[in-house]
Formats: structure tokens, C-alpha cells, sequence
């Protein structure tokens, strides 16, 4: 059985602190990029404080991986706390036409100032920022003339800001993902690590794996027993190890001895979370407002 404990060291945000706060005078508005399946834990609690004074439009992405009936009450909690937001998904193309047209809403004083200037058309720009894997990269490129953002499927590849000219007339400046240094919540810090905003490197992935069948005994286990052809009695008594012990032995994960390959088990599991196929889950609700 996994240790119970789960550790993980999130990355200094000094350096990329200092290089919002030095880049802000160049920008007209702020995108704030979000996993729509853990909208408030993947929110840098830093970034409101970092960019005030700039428009901000909260994006949130992986919109197809969310949970849709809990998507539609992330809507009213961002509707009723006045925050201009889009849920997107780049798998489908949801929503990604709508950004430019909600930025320059946003910017519309802006935009009029300009032309009274004499400087109408001039090209809006906006500063991208997030946690990393939240796929900033990814739409970056989906908007952009030219592909310039290196994109992995693992966090922190963007090192340094780098600005992409845009076929929606937005230039955008690509910011590094940075984690804050301290997870207040354990929650929060669990939710980024399923998500995969902290590096697998640096989080024991067996206990992961068993806190994530967890989080699906408890909120979605009828994807659970669907995906791993488990009945409810199968994942009632047990206990969080033993269920995902069990879907190894099922996936014919053994090592010598008949034993479960808990290492291959715990990857096999959070893979196919992140990438959905489990099916459409949200971490987490909104909190009254």
C-alpha cells in the first residue's frame, strides 16, 4: 500500500512576479487561462493582486474533460460575482471564437480613446498568464499567424514571455506558469497535482492515484465502475487503495508473485483522468458567494 502523505514543492513565482509587474504598462488587458475542471484551485490567488487595474478575462480551458452540469454552475457563480469569463476546449473549437469579440468589450473605452487618437485599428494587446499545464501554449498557437509556443504535455515549459502576433487581431504576450510557494489548502494542492499543473517527478503518483479513486468513489462512481467494469459493491467497502489495486488486477497490471503493479497502476489511472477518458468530471464546485 502507497504512503498516505503526498508532497510536492511548487516552483518559486519571484522571477515571473517581477516580469508581470515590469510588462504590465505594455499590455491593454489581462487573460487569465483556468482549468475548467478546478476553476478555483488553478486560480494564482496572486495574479488579481499582480495585474490590478487591467481588464481581465478569466478563460477556462479543457472545457470538454468538465463535469457540464458543474460547468453551468461555475457559469452563475462568475455571473453573479460580475467576471467576464469563457469556458473553451480546444479539442472541439467550444468557445474559442468568442475571446476576441469578449477582449475588446472589455477594451471598448480603450478602443474609443484610440480612435479619437487617430489610431483606430490599432492592434488590442493582452497578456496571457497561468499555472503551468493549464495550456496556455496550446491556445496561443491556436490563435496564432505563425506557431511560435512551445507546447508539452507537461508543466513548465514556458521559460521566458515571448509576444505572438495573432490572426484575431490581439497580440498576445505568453507569460511563464508558476505555481505560488505555499498551498494553504491541502485540497487545492491535491487538485493540481491530478490535474497536472505540478510535475509527476515531484509527487508520489501511487498515493495520487489512490486519492483520485477517492474523489471518484465519492462524486462520480458510476464513470469509475463503468470505465474499469466495477460493480458499486466492488468500490463501497474498501478501502481507496484496495479499489485501486483492484482495477490493476482487472487491467492485468501483476509483477512476479501475482502482485499488483501499483507504479504502472497509478500512472494508467491519472493518465486517463487528465485526458478524459474516464469521462467528464469537475473537481470541485463553486463556494457560496
Amino acid at each position: 500500500m502507497p504512503s498516505q502523505t503526498i508532497q510536492w514543492f511548487p516552483g518559486h513565482m519571484a522571477k515571473t512576479r517581477r516580469m508581470i509587474t515590469e510588462d504590465l504598462k505594455l499590455v491593454d488587458i489581462i487573460f487569465e487561462l483556468l482549468d475548467a475542471r478546478v476553476p478555483l484551485s488553478s486560480q494564482n490567488p496572486e495574479i488579481p493582486k499582480l495585474t490590478a487595474g487591467k481588464p481581465r478575462l478569466t478563460l477556462l480551458s479543457k472545457a470538454s474533460l468538465a463535469d457540464r452540469t458543474a460547468t453551468e454552475k461555475w457559469k452563475d457563480y462568475f455571473q453573479k460575482n460580475g467576471r467576464p469569463y469563457i469556458f473553451y476546449d480546444l479539442r472541439t473549437g467550444y468557445g474559442v471564437g468568442d475571446i476576441a469579440e469578449a477582449a475588446k468589450e472589455l477594451c471598448r473605452d480603450k478602443l474609443e480613446r484610440y480612435a479619437q487618437k487617430g489610431m483606430a485599428g490599432r492592434t488590442l494587446k493582452a497578456m496571457v498568464v497561468g499555472i503551468p499545464n493549464v495550456g496556455k501554449s496550446s491556445l496561443i498557437n491556436r490563435l496564432a499567424t505563425d506557431k511560435k509556443a512551445k507546447v508539452e504535455d507537461r508543466p513548465g515549459v514556458t521559460r521566458t514571455a515571448q509576444w505572438v502576433t495573432t490572426r484575431i487581431g490581439i497580440d498576445l504576450l505568453d507569460m511563464p506558469g508558476v505555481l505560488w510557494p505555499k498551498f494553504d489548502d491541502r485540497i487545492v494542492g491535491e487538485n493540481l497535482a491530478l490535474t497536472g499543473a505540478v510535475k509527476d517527478e515531484i509527487t508520489d503518483t501511487e498515493t495520487l492515484a489512490v486519492i483520485l479513486c477517492s474523489r471518484l468513489r465519492a462524486a462520480y462512481p458510476e464513470l469509475l465502475c463503468s470505465r474499469y467494469k466495477l460493480t458499486p459493491g466492488e468500490i463501497d467497502g474498501p478501502e481507496d487503495w484496495e479499489v485501486a489495486e483492484l482495477i490493476g488486477k482487472k487491467r492485468g497490471f501483476l509483477i512476479s508473485g501475482g502482485e499488483v503493479d501499483f507504479e504502472r497502476t497509478a500512472k494508467m489511472l491519472l493518465d486517463e483522468f487528465r485526458d478524459g477518458t474516464i469521462g467528464e468530471m469537475t473537481l470541485e464546485l463553486p463556494k457560496e458567494v
